[in-house]
C-alpha cells in the first residue's frame, strides 16, 4: 500500500493581496487542516513543512514586470519539486496542503523530472491568462490566476522553463473539471485540444460518469501516473465562501466527492494539493471542516 504524506506548503506568492498593504490568508490553509486533525485522520506520515519565501510586492510594476514574487515563486517551486520528487520516486502519495495555486509550479516540475505525468486540474477558474491572450484575460501578475497556462508552458520562463524542462505538463494531459459554465478560457482550451468540463456538464454526465471518463484518459499508457490540483473554489460559494473568488454555479459538496473519489482512488494517481481556502475569511471554521471531511472521505478508502 502506498503511504499518505501531508506536506505544507504554506506559499500565498502568487495571489493578489485581499487589500492594500495585507497579505493573502490562504497561507493559513496547512493549519487549519492540521487543526482538524487531518494527519491522524488520514494516517499520514509527517513529511514537514516547506517554508516559503517572503510575499513582498514592493516596486512591482503591474503590465511591466511580468508576474509578482517571481524570483522567490522560482526559488520556492525548486524546493517544493525537490520534495515531491523525492517522496514519489519512492513510492510515496504526497497531499501539499497550500497555500495559493501557484504550489502546482512545484508539484508539476517534480513529477516532469520523474517523467510524462498529466494533471486533473479540480478548480472554478480556467487560469489560463498568458501573454497570448491578455486583450481577453487582463494584465500579468498573478501566478495563481495562470496555473493551467504554466504548467504547460505559457508564460515567463522563469517560472515556467526552470531547468529547460517546458513544458512541465503537455496539453493533452490536462483534464480542467468544475470551471463555470461561463468561463473565458474554454474557447481557447476547445482550440488546444485542453480537455476540460464546465459544472454543467459534470452534472448533465454526473460526477463519477465524469471521473471516469478522465480516468480512461489519464491512465493511459502513455503517462506514468497524474496529480490532483484541487482549489476550494470549485465548491460553490454556498458551501465554500472563503475563497479570493467566490462565483457562483459551482459544484456541491456531494458533486465534489462524487468527482473526487474515484481519480483519488486510482493507483496511477501520483498526489495531490490543497489550495486557496482562506482561514481570515472563515472565523468559524466551517470550511476547514468541510476539507478535511472531504480529504478524509476520498484518501481513506478501502
Amino acid at each position: 500500500m502506498r503511504r499518505t504524506v501531508l506536506i505544507d506548503a504554506p506559499s500565498n506568492l502568487g495571489l493578489r493581496p485581499p487589500a492594500p498593504g495585507t497579505v493573502p490568508g490562504c497561507a493559513k490553509l496547512a493549519g487549519a487542516l492540521r487543526e482538524q486533525g487531518l494527519l491522524r485522520r488520514l494516517g499520514a506520515l509527517e513529511g514537514g513543512v516547506v517554508v516559503p519565501p517572503r510575499y513582498d510586492l514592493t516596486g512591482w510594476r503591474e503590465g511591466v514586470d511580468g508576474d509578482f514574487n517571481a524570483p522567490a515563486l522560482a526559488a520556492y517551486t525548486r524546493k517544493l519539486a525537490a520534495r515531491v520528487e523525492d517522496r514519489v520516486h519512492n513510492g510515496d502519495f504526497p497531499v501539499l496542503l497550500g497555500g495559493d495555486c501557484s504550489i502546482l509550479l512545484g508539484a508539476v516540475l517534480g513529477l516532469r523530472r520523474l517523467g510524462r505525468y498529466g494533471v486533473a486540474y479540480l478548480d472554478g477558474h480556467g487560469d489560463f491568462r498568458h501573454p497570448g491572450n491578455l486583450a481577453v484575460s487582463g494584465p500579468l501578475g498573478a501566478a495563481a490566476g495562470e496555473g493551467v497556462a504554466q504548467i504547460t508552458g505559457r508564460g515567463q520562463a522563469d517560472l515556467t522553463d526552470i531547468d529547460g524542462l517546458r513544458p512541465y505538463i503537455r496539453d493533452e494531459d490536462v483534464s480542467v473539471l468544475g470551471i463555470r459554465d461561463a468561463d473565458e478560457d474554454q474557447e481557447e482550451f476547445a482550440e488546444l485540444g485542453i480537455r476540460h468540463t464546465p459544472v454543467g456538464e459534470i452534472r448533465r454526465r454526473g460526477p463519477e460518469t465524469t471521473a471516469r471518463a478522465v480516468l480512461d484518459h489519464l491512465q493511459g499508457s502513455a503517462l506514468d501516473g497524474f496529480w490532483i490540483h484541487l482549489d476550494a473554489d470549485v465548491l460553490d460559494p454556498s458551501v465554500m465562501p472563503a475563497v479570493d473568488s467566490p462565483d457562483p454555479g459551482g459544484l456541491l459538496t456531494d458533486e465534489l466527492r462524487e468527482l473526487l473519489a474515484p481519480l483519488a482512488a486510482s493507483p496511477r494517481c501520483a498526489g495531490m494539493n490543497v489550495t486557496i481556502y482562506d482561514p481570515d475569511r472563515d472565523p468559524e471554521a466551517k470550511g476547514a471542516v468541510l476539507l478535511a471531511d472531504l480529504l478524509e472521505d476520498v484518501l481513506t478508502q478501502p
